[in-house]
């Protein structure tokens, strides 16, 4: 159930369309559903502007379709995360409608392409090509919302030349979200160089001293630019919401 649903649903029953008792049937099952292993949020879109998105590491592929099947029923858009290859071609088999964005590890399944609701731009920066899976996360999840993204991959500081010649795309853009592994430093940068608010991502990617993205983490949390703010490691979802958010207002 999405807001505008919800308001044609009433306006349907104001002008006798649509009966109480069917209404009323309609939004019985409005603020979650049973499936046994999940309880599915059908109220989320209304609350949040978002319907609920389905994390699929450590779900079976059979308990990702029962979620995405009573979702669709209730007639919402759908987003899957983190799904492996084995998982990405069961939800192709089930789903005629789903589009599969390997690099992301994400399918989307909806009836047609949302109306763009952003107010302007979303840059999805990355440092490195190793961390353009987690860019992508974030830049599916944007375009999901209703959002125009452009994209920027490996301009990080070991060849910084490479960012400071984009300058027109980092100015142009509402809200730049930044992916980094290493230090971390390159959201730090480009919080420098915009007056835009920056939405850093550090990843997991880079030698033992990383420690898995805490490195980056703690690089991006102490960053001297202060219109930088930061998600957990290689949540790449958790920014494109974030920065979708920031877009609408």
């Amino acid at each position: 159930m999405t807001p505008e649903k919800l308001k044609n649903l009433l306006k349907d029953v104001a002008a006798g369309k649509k009966t109480a008792e069917a209404a009323y049937e309609n939004l019985s099952t409005m603020h979650y559903e049973s499936l046994g292993d999940a309880h599915v949020d059908h109220h989320r879109a209304i609350r949040q502007g978002m319907p609920e998105v389905i994390f699929g590491e450590g779900k079976t592929a059979a308990q990702i379709i029962s979620v995405a099947r009573a979702m669709r029923k209730a007639e919402a858009d759908v987003l899957i995360t983190r799904i492996d290859d084995a998982k990405q071609t069961a939800i192709r088999k089930q789903f005629r409608s789903a589009v599969i964005h390997a690099k992301a590890r994400c399918a989307v399944i909806r009836s047609k392409e949302p109306p763009v609701t952003g107010k302007g731009t979303i840059l999805i920066i990355t440092a490195g090509t190793s961390d353009v899976p987690v860019a992508e996360e974030a830049a599916i999840t944007a375009e999901f919302m209703g959002n125009k993204v452009e994209r920027l991959f490996d301009v990080g500081v070991a060849g910084i030349h490479r960012l400071l010649m984009q300058k027109k795309a980092l100015t142009g853009a509402r809200v730049l979200v930044v992916v980094a592994g290493m230090e971390g430093a390159l959201a730090s940068v480009v919080g420098g160089l915009t007056d835009k608010p920056v939405v850093a991502v550090p990843t997991s990617v880079g030698y033992g001293a990383s420690f898995g993205g805490i490195a980056a983490l703690l690089g991006m949390l102490n960053s001297c630019a202060p219109t930088v703010a930061v998600v957990n490691i290689d949540n790449g979802f958790g920014a494109g919401v974030y920065a979708s958010v920031i877009n609408r207002l």
